[in-house]
């Protein structure tokens, strides 16, 4: 789903690092930054071997286009990439690649922060975690049928969130 300099997807295909930075990228803008989440081997304590994301696409690629419209109105002149892998990773798998484009570093740091802290928030998108030995567990995660909360992560800028 493509909009003014935002660009959401779900994917089955693994996340192009190239690809982000080739969309975010703006010539007015001297900055872009990226997060980059892949799986890590250890939860509470637990060996894991691997992660199932399994993903509302509609609602999802919806709701990251919210978040970043929501972020383009906090820091103006920024381009967005984000997509989320859906389906298992094995350890070292790029589960969420997002990338931010901004006339300064300040703003696409920000920014940037804001997109991810949100989506951990807001999107449907569920894991189950796989562990050494076989066993697998699905972890807390979005609920379709609350509201989401607040917004906590702030730009610092107007006030309103302390």
């Amino acid at each position: 789903m493509n909009s003014d300099g935002i660009k959401v997807s779900v994917s089955t295909e693994p996340l192009n690092t190239q690809q982000a930075c080739d969309f975010a990228a703006d010539p007015a803008n001297g900055a872009i930054d990226m997060f980059i989440g892949v799986v890590r081997n250890n939860h509470q304590g637990q060996s894991v071997t691997g992660i199932t994301y399994d993903v509302h696409e509609t609602l999802a690629t919806a709701e990251f286009m919210s978040i970043c419209h929501e972020a383009q109105g906090v820091w103006p002149l920024t381009r967005y990439f984000v997509s989320h892998y859906q389906g298992y990773l094995p350890v070292g798998g790029v589960s969420v690649l997002i990338a931010v484009s901004a006339p300064h570093r300040e703003e696409s740091f920000d920014a940037c922060r804001y997109v991810i802290e949100e989506i951990k928030k807001r999107a449907p998108v569920w894991k189950k975690e796989h562990y050494i030995g076989g066993e697998s567990a699905w972890l807390p995660g979005h609920s379709l049928v609350t509201e989401p909360e607040e917004p906590t992560v702030c730009c610092g800028k107007c006030g309103a969130h302390g």
